[in-house]
């Protein structure tokens, strides 16, 4: 289908489409720039994604979708791929290194549905990005091997590494650890680890400067496993697709508990995934109001809250909806800082509490280790309540819908943007 002529689906912003179609381009073909492209499509924008690789590939290992990322893709009809393709945990448990004592327990699957909504899901990352790629396609235009190596702000536009130069009415900027996957197979053979397979739980174990994380995938097929610890390499490399060393890896989990090391003999290899904190920007606005930032572009999460991709999938539908607005041209700079205004406080939160978990998963045997599995066993981040209401129960459409009620007048009738989005 051509990207001029996008389905219409009604129950995307109560059937509202931009009156102006913009010519956007989004520079990324991740989860953030294919979700990005779909809602923009869908309100109604011809949208055409920059990807510099020269073709879409499998990459990554798996990865968590909560309830306010699940209820965002079932609304726009990929709940029958999250069913087929996910897998739902049934609760979380939080585990010491050493003996494998659970000091934190957390129930997910229908406890989660009926607090949220919508359930919580394990998906492979490549599955997930298929799927998105799969609903996007018949409405944008995807051009891959378009690495871009200069961008111009002000036209705005962007110039690849061919030469060509791209303009468009609005560009947005979307992509700029060790894992590893166990057949579960293997795992069922062995009477330590099939329960792992069995009870379709999310763990966590904790150790001294660095912790674990295990749950199935791939309808149970796969077992995703993330080993999280200090980059002992004096020059590290900064990817999410680069091979790691599988030896070092044992090395760092040595004198963990029977489960751990069974699992670790179990891999053949690994991806290293370096781990890279950033202080939040200040802006994800260019200063000449048509160039902004979304997802990991603009704050990148370390992954102890698992909430990247939501973030991530959280600023497209937001954007989608604020530009399914759109009317003129001079509108373009005001909805962009509308989508800031929304977004920004929640995103930096939310990176800031990831940056915390890192700090409390790696304290070494002794008093604040102690301390922290005596506060666990009464409540960690994902059985806190309020933490969790905030975080699952957060609609990135109501959001934006109660926003724009109460805000879009104003904003529609130019007053100056600091006023207006504040």
């Amino acid at each position: 289908m051509d990207a001029q002529t996008p389905d219409q689906p009604d129950h995307l912003y109560k059937g509202r489409r931009a009156s102006l179609p913009l010519d956007i381009v989004v520079i990324g073909c991740g989860l953030g720039g294919l979700a990005a492209a779909y809602c923009l499509a869908q309100a109604g924008h011809k949208v055409t994604i920059l990807e510099a690789a020269p073709a879409i590939g499998d990459v990554g290992a798996g990865i968590q979708a909560s309830p306010n990322v699940s209820r965002l893709l079932k609304r726009w009809g990929l709940g029958p791929q999250l069913e087929a393709l996910g897998v739902k945990p049934q609760n979380l448990s939080i585990r010491r290194w050493k003996n494998d004592e659970v000091v934190g327990f957390t129930p997910f699957g229908e406890t989660f549905v009926k607090a949220y909504g919508s359930p919580y899901y394990h998906i492979h990352r490549a599955d997930f990005h298929r799927m998105l790629y799969v609903a996007v396609e018949p409405h944008c235009n995807i051009r891959v091997n378009c690495r871009v190596v200069a961008v111009d702000p002000s036209k705005p536009s962007v110039t690849l590494a061919s030469g060509e130069v791209v303009s468009a009415d609005v560009l947005i900027g979307a992509d700029w650890t060790q894992k590893a996957l166990i057949p579960t197979e293997k795992l069922l053979q062995d009477d330590d680890l099939k329960s792992l397979v069995e009870n379709t739980e999310s763990i966590i174990w904790m150790g001294p400067r660095g912790h674990i994380v295990g749950y199935n995938i791939r309808a149970k097929k796969e077992y995703n496993l993330v080993m999280m610890h200090p980059d002992e390499a004096e020059q590290g490399v900064e990817s999410w697709t680069a091979h790691g060393n599988v030896e070092r890896m044992k090395e760092s989990y040595k004198g963990w508990n029977t489960v751990i090391q069974k699992l670790l003999a179990l891999v053949p290899s690994t991806l290293d995934w370096k781990l890279m904190d950033r202080d939040p920007l200040p802006s994800w606005i260019h200063k000449d109001g048509k160039l902004a930032l979304l997802g990991d572009s603009c704050h990148p999460m370390l992954p102890y809250r698992a909430q990247g991709s939501a973030m991530a999938i959280e600023d497209a539908a937001v954007l989608g909806n604020i530009f399914s607005h759109c009317s003129d041209r001079s509108q373009i700079t005001p909805l962009l800082y509308a989508y800031q205004s929304l977004r920004y406080d929640r995103a930096t939160a939310t990176q800031r509490s990831s940056s915390l978990n890192r700090d409390i998963f790696h304290h070494p045997d002794g008093p604040e280790q102690e301390a922290r599995d005596r506060d666990m066993r009464n409540a960690n981040q994902w059985a806190d309540k309020t933490k969790s209401d905030i975080q699952y129960g957060y609609d990135a459409d109501e959001e934006a819908e109660k926003w724009w009620l109460a805000n879009g007048d104003k904003l529609m009738s130019f007053v100056p943007i600091s006023e207006a989005v504040n």
